[in-house]
C-alpha cells in the first residue's frame, strides 16, 4: 500500500495537469458545439465533430505546453498532435462501445442507463485510456527534453502546470 501511495504522490502533479487540460478541452468542445448548434445553425454531427477537433486541440496544447512540456522530445509537433488525436479517437470509441454494449447488448435503453454507460462508465474508461496514451505514446517518459527547452538544472525532473 505504501508503494501505491508513493506512486500516486509522484503522479499527482501529472494527473492534475492532465485533468486541467481535459476540463478546458471539454469546455471548448461543449461551448463550440452549443454555439454551432444554436446560433451557428449547424447539424448536430458536424457541430459535434468540430467541437471534438477543437477540444482535442485545446487538450493537446494544454498537455504539450503545460503538463508534458519537459517531455516533448524531438518528435515534430504535428506528428505528436496526430498521435494525440488518434488516442482521443480511441477514447471516443471506448465511450461509444460502452454505450452500444449497454443499450443494445444488455437491453438497458433508458436515458439514465445511456447516460451512466456513455457519460459515466465510458468516460471513466476513456479517460484512463487517454491518460495512458498521452503519457506513453505522445509524450514518452523515456525521451529527453526538446533541445531548445533543455535546462541542465531541471533535467530528469518531472514538472507540471502545478509547479
Amino acid at each position: 500500500m505504501r508503494a501505491f501511495t508513493t506512486r500516486l504522490r509522484e503522479l499527482g502533479p501529472e494527473l492534475l495537469g492532465f485533468a486541467t487540460a481535459g476540463v478546458l478541452a471539454y469546455a471548448a468542445d461543449l461551448a463550440l458545439f452549443v454555439w454551432l448548434r444554436g446560433p451557428g445553425g449547424w447539424d448536430p454531427i458536424t457541430a459535434k465533430a468540430a467541437g471534438f477537433v477543437a477540444g482535442c486541440s485545446v487538450a493537446y496544447a494544454g498537455n504539450a505546453l503545460g503538463t508534458y512540456r519537459k517531455k516533448a522530445g524531438d518528435v515534430p509537433r504535428l506528428r505528436q498532435y496526430a498521435v494525440f488525436f488518434a488516442v482521443n479517437i480511441a477514447g471516443a470509441l471506448v465511450q461509444l462501445l460502452c454505450l452500444a454494449f449497454s443499450h443494445y447488448g444488455l437491453g438497458l435503453t433508458s436515458q439514465r442507463a445511456d447516460t451512466v454507460s456513455g457519460a459515466g462508465i465510458g468516460m471513466a474508461l476513456a479517460t484512463v485510456l487517454r491518460f495512458w496514451g498521452t503519457r506513453t505514446l505522445v509524450f514518452r517518459a523515456g525521451r529527453g527534453p526538446r533541445t531548445e527547452d533543455a535546462d541542465p538544472r531541471t533535467e530528469g525532473r518531472q514538472e507540471s502546470w502545478t509547479g
